[in-house]
């Protein structure tokens, strides 16, 4: 077999399809078995070293990170250089399940259509055309059900669509639930929690259905008759003062490498060497049985980017758009690219800054400008939109923008359940949440950062404070894992300062970037339900680790059917030093969703997200070197 030639790559390149299907072809020749399914193939990340090292034109051993579905509660660990075409490391995974793979899910809509018993559920329903029924699988938790012992399942949970064109959610099919052997193919046990009349409105959202007269909007252009302002090669972006690396995991979605910016006098400044989803966790709070069980780990149990949108110009990006595809591997080891993954592109910000001076009657204004790096993923009825944000200032921001379709329930007599809102006539939405782990490996101006917490309080009545105005901040370094273990806090202006102690600016403070948290509600499950002690990240706001490299996932490499416990309570139980090391930071946040009627039968954009600021990073604004408008003032 021919070695790929590697001479010419950077370390963070993202794979090649040839890459990823020679990484499958070596596997299957070293482990002999033609039958072989691949959870992921993913690119082994090289060393901070090995990066920090890297000079144009340097060899590169691309290393490819294979994980094989070997059993019906195994997997195996594969470590593949396609430059020696070996097979470098193989790791045998015991008592582990991979994220759900998209060709048992399809194997499960059949299984479950095939079933006698659902089928008879459906006729007590007046359902009789089996086809008219969207069957949609779940990720199953783990609730310590017998069925979940010694084997991958799902359940599964059925919608009617009279038409194609139906809004499957507005018809659900109550209380029917369906336990599917994966590995079997057969529904091991069929949960029938009594006869709820099926919703009559379709719940068409398209132009044609909705039926009104569209309003009027005036044409809306945006031009860059110059071009772009940015340049692409490969996966490296650069954008005025920032540069960074792009790629698209099949778990994680969108990830950001080497974001750095770069000083007018030449010096290159890291910000983050990587970040990127570590997981998610959307839990349900409905009590009803056909619903209590309901939550889904988007990222760690479905794999977030294996739903990635191609996206369209006029419709997901507006502007001079440049796109990059996606290539991830298969579950039979083939190369799938999806095409307009990842959208590029500026966009008009407002004012960046602007002062009118009284005195002289003159005024400064600059106009803001804003890098969008960004990627739209459905998993099921949602939509996950993430916009990754660089400024002219030197911020970042991530926003996330939630879309698509409530999960919903059928109710009688309109009646709304305890734990729902009622969104159209007999239909209700359980209250639930979106709860995103973003893993931030920081890089400070340098690898050694700490954080120190920062609150901002007013100062007590006693001397040097006779008005009681006074406030001031108060900070705490947070010097190790468990005292890292932080929630936010608005009544305080809470947020966290990442800050190199061995750099300093001219006023000789460490440079710094602040963590400036969203208000948001961690998990409220409590500690005895299954779903918190799997997806524990999400009771926490912040969590800080030392850097490793296997450390990427925030509920465990494996969390579906996983009891809990894994990822980082785990990790940060050793309660290791986090003060001017290597660290990553992992930032919890999201929404609580109490629907409302305005958000069927499509749900308008919901959002959350954080932002990156510069605090002494600068000496000065770093904005002020932006030009004046051209045409303008």
């Amino acid at each position: 077999m021919t070695k790929v030639e590697t001479g010419t790559l950077h370390p963070l390149q993202a794979l090649s399809g040839d890459e990823i299907e020679r990484a499958a072809a070596v596997v299957r020749r070293e482990r002999g078995d033609g039958q072989l399914l691949f959870a992921t193939i993913t690119l082994r990340e090289p060393p901070k070293e090995a990066v920090f090292a890297h000079e144009p034109g340097d060899a590169v051993d691309r290393e490819v990170d294979v994980v094989v579905v070997t059993g019906p509660c195994s997997v195996a660990e594969a470590v593949v250089s396609v430059t020696h075409d070996e097979l470098r490391s193989w790791r045998d995974v015991p008592d582990a399940r991979p994220s759900m793979l998209l060709g048992e899910a399809f194997v499960a809509i059949e299984t479950v259509r095939a079933d006698p018993r659902w089928q008879e559920a459906m006729r007590r329903r007046g359902v009789t055309d089996f086809e008219k029924v969207q069957i949609d699988p779940w990720p199953p938790g783990n609730f310590d059900h017998p069925a979940e012992q010694g084997t991958r399942i799902s359940r599964a949970v059925s919608y009617l669509r009279d038409d194609p064109t139906d809004n499957g959610y507005a018809r659900p099919i109550e209380g029917v639930v369906a336990i599917v052997d994966l590995v079997a193919q057969e529904v091991v046990e069929l949960e029938d929690h009594g006869l709820v009349p099926i919703p009559e409105d379709p719940g068409r959202y398209d132009a044609a259905s909705v039926g009104a007269t569209p309003r009027r909007q005036a044409s809306l252009e945006i031009t860059q008759p110059d071009g772009p302002g940015f340049t692409v090669e490969g996966n490296l972006i650069r954008w005025q003062t920032w540069s960074l690396r792009v790629s698209l995991h099949p778990l994680e979605g969108l990830v950001l490498h080497q974001l750095t910016w770069h000083d007018p006098d030449g010096t290159d400044r890291p910000v983050l060497h990587r970040a990127s989803l570590s997981d998610m966790v959307v839990p349900y709070g409905s009590t009803d049985p056909a619903h209590r069980w309901k939550n889904a780990f988007d990222a760690g149990e479905w794999g977030m980017g294996r739903f990635v949108n191609s996206l369209e110009l006029g419709c997901d990006c507006l502007g001079e758009i440049r796109y990059l595809d996606g290539v991830m591997g298969g579950e039979n080891g083939d190369a799938v690219t999806y095409p307009n993954a990842i959208c590029l592109h500026e966009e008009d910000d407002g004012i960046l800054w602007k002062h009118h001076d009284l005195n002289a009657d003159t005024t400064e204004v600059r106009r803001s400008r804003r890098f969008v790096v960004s990627s739209i993923f459905t998993v099921g009825n949602y939509e996950y939109a993430f916009y990754w944000r660089l400024y002219q200032d030197g911020s970042v921001e991530l926003e996330i923008r939630m879309s698509g379709i409530l999960q919903t329930q059928a109710t009688a007599n309109g009646d709304a359940p305890p734990q729902a809102a009622m969104v159209a006539p007999n239909l209700a939405a359980p209250h639930h949440q979106h709860l995103f782990c973003i893993r931030l490996d920081v890089c400070v101006d340098g690898p050694q950062n700490s954080v120190v917490e920062v609150d901002v309080e007013p100062i007590g009545d006693g001397h040097g404070n006779p008005l009681h105005n006074g406030f001031e901040t108060v900070e705490r370094t947070l010097t190790s894992e468990l005292a890292a273990r932080r929630l936010i806090d608005p009544s305080r202006s809470r947020t966290w300062r990442i800050e190199n102690r061995g750099v300093r600016n001219r006023l000789g403070q460490p440079v710094a970037y602040r963590l400036e948290p969203p208000a948001t509600q961690p998990m409220l499950a409590p500690e005895r339900a299954k779903v918190h002690q799997r997806a524990t990240f999400a009771t926490q706001n912040l969590w800080v680790t030392p850097f490793a490299g296997e450390e990427r996932n925030a509920a465990g490499p494996y969390p579906n059917q996983h009891a809990g416990g894994a990822g980082l309570p785990e990790w940060t139980a050793a309660d290791r030093p986090v003060e001017d090391t290597d660290i990553v930071l992992w930032h919890c946040f999201g929404l609580t969703h109490v629907a409302r009627p305005e958000d069927w039968p499509v749900m308008p954009k919901e959002y959350t997200g954080f932002r990156l600021r510069p605090v002494g990073f600068f000496d000065a604004n770093p904005a002020l070197d932006v030009p004046p408008p051209a045409d303008h003032c």
